[in-house]
């Protein structure tokens, strides 16, 4: 028997050994050892590896796409997984738990939410090799994901979000800002809003969400009144809310939309916190808590999936109200 058939063999076995510890291994090489006989063996060289990993990579993002993932995470997805199979170039189906710990462990000097999101993606991926059948086991299975430090999300005082109203210096800083504090979106929602899909009337608007979803956000009469007055001054037919200002006018991206809010966090100074637009979720969030929302309601503004992200704010809006008693009592 050639080498990579022998090869072959003990791999066979250790298999089978795995599924059924209690089988007669003498019994067991033989069995095995007829059948490939029959065969002509021949060790995978790393380009096939190679391939391999690809061609699942594929399916597994071909899948992904249709469950809705955005561009961006399908992205961060194949990133990530092409990571890994650069530390552990072997077949996808010789993948064991301890390749992935100790892949884990090579990764120096990562905060442990960035190690979270390695070991979500690499779950999600093997996960999905055993519901295909593809693979038997998931090796990551028996990786629990790191603990996070909870961090409460700080928001604005009301005289904060006043300051930081006043500090904007054109009409398309103040309808950011106000637009960010009335709906509570994402800066990725934010950046994906139309002017079609503005209703006046029910001083609405659509924007798309996590997983590729469809969102209605509210607008309050000042948001609206300065998104007006913003989209008032524009000259053009660019489709989308929140465009450059020079020539040729297109939609600010992610990116544009933060370097924008940073202009105005530096002239305003705030004091232990940091201006984002997450800051101004943060922001309706613990306001509309302070006022009596049930936190249903506010997930339901957020478009937060699981009830347990947004009692976080509710965590927040009870600590401000025992500094409150503290402080005026």
């Amino acid at each position: 028997m050639s080498n990579d058939a022998s090869r072959l063999q003990n791999d066979l076995q250790t298999v089978v050994e795995l599924i059924s510890p209690g089988i007669e291994k003498d019994k067991l090489a033989l069995r095995i050892e007829e059948v490939l006989y029959r065969y002509h063996i021949e060790h995978r060289e790393s380009q096939d590896l190679a391939n391999d990993m690809e061609d699942k990579l594929k399916l597994f993002l071909s899948s992904k796409r249709l469950e809705g993932l955005s561009p961006k995470t399908l992205k961060d997805y194949q990133l990530e997984l092409r990571l890994f199979f650069k530390y552990e170039p072997k077949a996808v189906v010789l993948i064991q738990t301890p390749d992935v710990r100790n892949y884990l462990a090579s990764l120096e000097n990562i905060q442990t939410s960035t190690m979270g999101k390695k070991l979500t993606v690499l779950k999600s991926f093997f996960g999905w090799m055993v519901k295909e059948e593809i693979l038997l086991r998931d090796p990551t299975a028996k990786i629990r994901l790191p603990k996070k430090k909870k961090r409460l999300p700080k928001g604005l005082t009301i005289q904060e979000l006043e300051l930081v109203r006043e500090t904007c210096n054109t009409k398309r800083e103040r309808a950011l800002i106000e637009v960010f504090y009335s709906t509570g979106c994402r800066l990725s929602e934010l950046a994906s809003m139309n002017i079609d899909s503005i209703d006046k009337q029910e001083m609405s608007t659509t924007v798309i969400g996590k997983g590729n979803k469809e969102r209605k956000v509210y607008l309050t009469f000042m948001a609206l009144y300065h998104l007006e007055s913003y989209l008032k001054e524009r000259n053009d037919d660019c489709e989308a809310v929140f465009i450059t200002q020079r020539r040729p006018y297109r939609r600010m991206g992610n990116k544009a939309i933060q370097v924008e809010v940073d202009h105005i966090e530096q002239r305003v100074g705030l004091k232990n916190k940091k201006l984002t637009c997450h800051t101004m979720r943060h922001t309706l969030a613990q306001n509309m808590l302070d006022n009596g929302a049930k936190l249903e309601e506010v997930q339901n503004i957020l478009g937060h999936e699981n009830i347990g992200t947004t009692q976080i704010y509710a965590q927040v809006s009870e600590e401000r109200k025992q500094q409150a008693h503290k402080r005026y009592a």
